[in-house]
């Protein structure tokens, strides 16, 4: 299998050794801390073995890689995308015009533009292809194709007409009656089985649609979509197998139901309130506010006929609130991690989010840190990566610049390793 990836990774301009020595000429390590200066990462295999201060001499079995210009960072994560399309005019037709393997080929350009960006490590949180990210995270991982490492939800959960409810909109003939499987609940029995079903798919994490939403076609998007009592079961079940569990939530009602059960994550947050902040305080819930979709679907929502009429009033009513509701959740000291909803928007624009975290107030350096250390503690894989400290694996990326002075510079990384092999190494020799 190595073998196949080297191959790959040559065709692909990917750089191929065992260990590296990297000065880099400023570090942010992803831990908040402050940056440090002159500053040499030891790599051996996919792990980093040692951050020392000083440029270091290499060994005779490391390869010196010079970013001595360069500020160096963790491997950058985002918390909510959708690597299995783009919705764009075309999307409301594809499913009828597109086979799984289309969406799966067209998926491999997605994911490689994503990491081409510096984001190293993905939660996906809803297939558009019933099973296509757990395929695409497989291949990832076998060196098949090029992309981020990828946590996957599969197909999200709704109740029948919710949001992620797949035969919304379709004429009558054609709605049929989705249950469990198709990721579609009504009651707690329905719920211990949708759980089971995605564990049996291979899934990473749980997403779920307690609220209506903005590119569905259905009428509401905010209101409560699933009782206390599903999402008590929900989290039952989701606890046994030991799954994160993230809520796509616009409405304060459906956010507080979700967030009095238990759930890891709130979604967008749109009309999140005080008490809804209040408890997501009491409860530790991480906030993922992707204000870049917000921003892309407000702006679309203005064009005649780029969404369909239900969705366009919904778009211009919530996607320009978003920000601010990030801005009033970060003064009042809610847990917050990266994610964006690319899928809504042009996959490799992952970085946008950066300037609009702070545009809103976040510091520079709170907004990096939720891109890394935040977003591995939200998936509980912070004792393996998010920050440059010995031991965790050696994903790192770079920027020509501060990114602390100019954030928009995180949208042109010019240097990306993932699990020790380099990707993309711009003015490298």
């Amino acid at each position: 299998m190595r073998a196949i990836a080297i191959v790959l990774a040559l065709l692909a301009n990917v750089v191929w050794a065992d260990n590296y020595l990297i000065h880099a000429g400023t570090l942010i390590d992803g831990t908040g801390e402050r940056p440090q200066r002159e500053v040499s990462i030891r790599i051996e295999g996919n792990r980093i073995t040692a951050v020392e201060r000083g440029y270091q001499s290499p060994t005779d079995d490391e390869q010196l890689l010079d970013l001595k210009d360069k500020t160096v960072l963790p491997g950058l994560m985002d918390m909510h995308t959708h690597l299995s399309g783009i919705i764009s005019r075309s999307f409301y037709r594809e499913q009828f015009v597109m086979n799984p393997p289309d969406y799966a080929f067209r998926s491999v350009g997605y994911a490689k533009d994503t990491l081409m960006a510096g984001f190293t490590t993905v939660r996906d949180l809803g297939d558009f292809s019933p099973g296509l990210t757990t395929s695409l995270r497989d291949a990832i991982n076998k060196g098949w194709v090029i992309g981020p490492r990828v946590y996957t939800a599969g197909k999200s959960i709704a109740t029948t007409g919710g949001h992620a409810d797949p035969t919304n909109g379709r004429n009558f003939a054609l709605q049929g009656d989705p249950g469990p499987k198709q990721g579609v609940i009504n009651g707690p029995e329905d719920a211990y089985k949708a759980i089971r079903q995605r564990y049996k798919n291979g899934v990473d994490v749980i997403k779920l649609t307690v609220t209506g939403g903005v590119l569905s076609l259905a009428k509401s998007g905010e209101n409560p979509q699933f009782t206390d009592a599903e999402l008590e079961a929900i989290m039952a079940a989701a606890k046994d197998y030991n799954f994160v569990v993230a809520v796509h939530a616009h409405g304060a009602e459906g956010m507080k139901r979700a967030i009095r059960a238990g759930v890891d994550s709130v979604e967008h947050g749109t009309y999140m309130d005080k008490e809804a902040m209040k408890l997501m305080r009491k409860h530790g819930t991480w906030y993922v506010p992707t204000i870049t979709a917000g921003k892309w679907v407000a702006e679309k929502a203005a064009i005649d006929g780029y969404y369909p009429p239900v969705v366009q009033p919904k778009a211009a009513a919530v996607g320009p609130q978003i920000q601010d509701t990030f801005a009033k959740a970060y003064r009042n000291k809610i847990k917050i991690a990266y994610g964006t909803d690319a899928g809504v928007f042009p996959h490799g624009l992952n970085a946008r989010e950066f300037s609009y975290m702070v545009e809103a107030g976040m510091p520079a350096m709170a907004a990096i840190e939720s891109a890394t250390l935040n977003a591995a503690k939200l998936l509980r894989i912070d004792d393996q990566l998010g920050s440059v400290e010995a031991g965790k694996l050696a994903d790192l990326v770079a920027v020509d610049g501060d990114p602390l002075e100019q954030i928009k510079l995180l949208e042109n990384v010019t240097f990306v390793m993932k699990d020790g092999e380099i990707y993309k190494s711009e003015g490298l020799e």
